[in-house]
């Protein structure tokens, strides 16, 4: 695992950042997932297709992270398991990838749910004896009230250019036939992109990931990304972890005071813009001498160095 993907999927399991993103995709921004009450579960998903005991070849596979959460709308609760896929490149097969952790996490509810059925019977619970379950329902262990908790897979995509991959399992097929298609199960993909976010959605974000995806949007426009950090106070004041990420997936290298918990962006912007412009005079400086004929004063003037750079310039250019 490369150090962009240990960062990114650090960042996007802090509670606040997870329960950010699915307020964004989901809610636009309202705050209905509170961080308080999500909670963590096993990244360790296991199963046998088909569903049966001892047939198949058993699957095992590690998501990003994964958490359940009871969400309150309009005064209803409702229960979710959210996971969120972290990705500094673009996986040309995520949904076939998302499909697989998902009907994983169903096949073990549904595994679950048929094991509570046989502990309660064996334990001559009443309210599992009352149920009386039909053939049907004890060759599943899944009865005909029983529910499955809703999973909701998001990919979060620290990339400054567009997702090219395919957003579903149709525009992965090789068969295009509208009428062929209309038997095939879809699946499609939940995605952040913030190379494809209007500045308008990304602030719908409340925590540093607003902050996090407008530095990868502009991340290749140096001049527009200088100005909307300077104008922009809260990157004046970023946690370190979220500049990490910045760091780690735009390449623009940022030193951090180990003793502090914050980190002023825009400093870090403005020496990486000088360091670049030094580094553009001193090219021009040596084209300059490699022209020959002209003296160290006009080309410091020229190139804005002092005359004691140019003629180091000129020392190492011999």
């Amino acid at each position: 695992m490369g150090a962009k993907d240990i960062f990114t999927k650090d960042y996007t399991k802090e509670s606040e950042v997870f329960a950010d993103a699915f307020n964004q995709y989901i809610y636009k921004g309202e705050q209905v997932i509170k961080a308080e009450n999500l909670r963590p579960l096993d990244t360790n998903l296991t199963g046998i297709p088909h569903g049966a005991e001892g047939a198949g070849v058993p699957v095992q596979r590690y998501r990003d992270a994964l958490k359940s959460v009871t969400a309150m709308e309009d005064d209803n609760a409702v229960y979710l398991l959210l996971g969120i896929e972290a990705q500094s490149e673009v996986h040309h097969a995520m949904p076939v990838r998302n499909m697989v952790y998902d009907a994983l996490q169903y096949a073990a509810q549904v595994e679950e749910t048929a094991r509570a059925h046989r502990k309660a019977r064996k334990a001559g619970e009443p309210e599992e004896l009352e149920k009386n379950p039909d053939a049907s329902e004890y060759l599943s262990g899944f009865y005909r009230d029983d529910r499955l908790i809703p999973v909701v897979t998001l990919v979060v995509y620290f990339g400054a250019g567009e997702w090219d991959g395919p957003m579903s399992i149709r525009e992965m097929l090789s068969v295009q036939n509208p009428e062929i298609l209309s038997f095939v199960s879809d699946y499609k993909l939940n995605l952040i992109a913030p190379g494809q976010m209007s500045d308008a959605e990304i602030d719908q974000f409340n925590t540093s990931l607003r902050e996090v995806m407008l530095f990868i949007k502009y991340s290749e426009d140096r001049v527009k990304l200088n100005e909307m950090v300077e104008k922009d106070d809260r990157f004046k004041n970023m946690d370190r972890k979220a500049a990490s990420v910045i760091s780690t997936v735009t390449g623009v290298e940022i030193e951090m005071n180990e003793e502090e918990d914050k980190v002023d962006m825009c400093q870090a912007l403005r020496e990486m813009m000088e360091e670049s412009a030094q580094e553009e005079r001193v090219a021009t400086a040596k084209r300059m001498l490699e022209a020959g004929g002209l003296t160290i004063e006009f080309i410091a003037k020229m190139a804005n160095l002092s005359v004691k750079e140019v003629q180091a310039l000129a020392i190492e250019t011999v």
